[in-house]
């Protein structure tokens, strides 16, 4: 009975199931286009220097402390290379020094690298604007952020004087030659960071073999949380002082994580406005029926169907119509979605600037189960309690009345 109802006026039926499947259409679209474009967000940022998961001595994230060492690099990078999802991996060094030009004098970090790994995990290597990267063999040359480059009033060629405190606390001090200028777009980077060859900084800063952090960057991004639990199980076998933890971007990047979750709940907000529009043309559409029907229901109330009865016909016509258009919505935000996941959606007038950056110039939806489904069933309940309303209001018609209702 309840399926025969809802195709009397197929009109509003209709209207009614298409309102639904373009809402669940445009949650599964959009979340996905959120989760895709996350992706991409965290992938090019942690890229830019972070990676996804950095091994470090524990406590050297919040003091940073130039004796909080990982004293054997080797093995932590034997450990992420027998580790399946593990696309590349690299160690490096960093003091706090000062860096002087003929001109100027600026405090700025330096970072020891080892050029081939680097460019591996990172997009360094495509960042430098000016000059040219590191090669395999260089010793005293030296990376410099724009920013700073700037500040000291350098360009490519000129030398450096960078003075500093090595590990065992003898003074560190070297000249190097500007080999490139870099630009990562993130003005903090820019302006404090310089990048030397590995091996030298060991030798310049008195660290032997050590470096304080070995980065990782994942295939998967889905499948950090179970190469983080892998890493964190191997590391603890060595035996090594001070002992070491492992890091993932979260951690590394709080902000990042931060702003993230800010933009989903701001999305879902948007979402919730679109479902309770949904709600009301639900709602509105019940109200109707049952006014239409008043006059039917008074006549099978008195033939002995009691309200309850009736009132479970009509929520389940109204989860039949909802189930309908959320099968349909679904359906077709997954094919939409696939579209664009293989083709990707071109950001018209920022594709160029973006790739500067290593960003890619199309953005890629990323279509899952909790993309697909999360939207459809804010909608099904939702849609659920809307239709309860007038559902209930059959309790209260009295059956003369409702015969005599026209």
């Amino acid at each position: 009975m309840a399926w025969r109802n809802i195709w009397r006026n197929p009109r509003r039926t209709l209207l009614t199931v298409s309102a639904i499947t373009f809402a669940c259409l445009l949650l599964v679209f959009m979340l996905s286009f959120q989760f895709g474009s996350y992706d991409a967000m965290i992938n090019a940022s942690v890229k830019i220097h972070t990676g996804h998961l950095q091994v470090q001595a524990k406590g050297y994230n919040e003091k940073q402390q130039m004796r909080q060492v990982v004293s054997d690099p080797a093995s932590v990078e034997g450990i992420l290379a027998q580790i399946r999802g593990v696309e590349a991996f690299t160690s490096r060094a960093n003091a706090f020094s000062m860096i002087s030009s003929n001109e100027r004098t600026n405090g700025a970090l330096v970072i020891g690298i080892d050029p081939e790994k680097e460019a591996r995990v990172s997009t360094l290597k495509k960042l430098i604007r000016k000059g040219k990267y590191l090669a395999g063999t260089d010793t005293d040359r030296i990376l410099v952020g724009r920013l700073l480059a700037n500040n000291l009033k350098v360009d490519v060629g000129d030398e450096l004087t960078v003075l500093g405190q090595g590990c065992d606390g003898s003074v560190a001090a070297a000249v190097f030659k500007v080999s490139g200028i870099f630009s990562s777009g993130i003005d903090d980077l820019d302006r404090s960071t310089v990048h030397v060859p590995l091996k030298y900084f060991q030798e310049i800063y008195s660290m032997d073999r050590a470096v304080h952090e070995v980065t990782s960057v994942c295939k998967d991004l889905g499948d950090l949380p179970a190469i983080k639990q892998a890493v964190i199980s191997e590391i603890n076998k060595l035996d090594t002082k001070p002992s070491l933890t492992a890091l993932d971007w979260k951690e590394l990047m709080p902000g990042l994580s931060q702003g993230i979750l800010m933009d989903l709940v701001g999305g879902l907000i948007t979402y919730f406005i679109l479902i309770m529009v949904v709600a009301f043309s639900i709602l509105n559409t019940f109200l109707m029926a049952i006014l239409e029907r008043t006059r039917e229901f008074g006549m099978l109330m008195a033939i002995g169907t009691t309200p309850g009865r009736l009132t479970r016909m009509v929520l389940t016509e109204s989860t039949l119509m909802t189930l309908i258009g959320i099968a349909a919505g679904i359906a077709l935000g997954c094919a939409v979605t696939l579209y664009f996941q293989i083709h990707g959606i071109n950001i018209a007038g920022a594709s160029e600037i973006l790739q500067q950056y290593g960003i890619s110039g199309r953005l890629y939806p990323k279509l899952s189960l909790l993309s697909a489904s999360i939207g459809p069933g804010m909608v099904f309940v939702i849609t659920l309690f809307a239709a309860l309303y007038p559902a209930l209001r059959i309790k209260r018609l009295r059956p003369v009345e409702a015969m005599a209702h026209t």
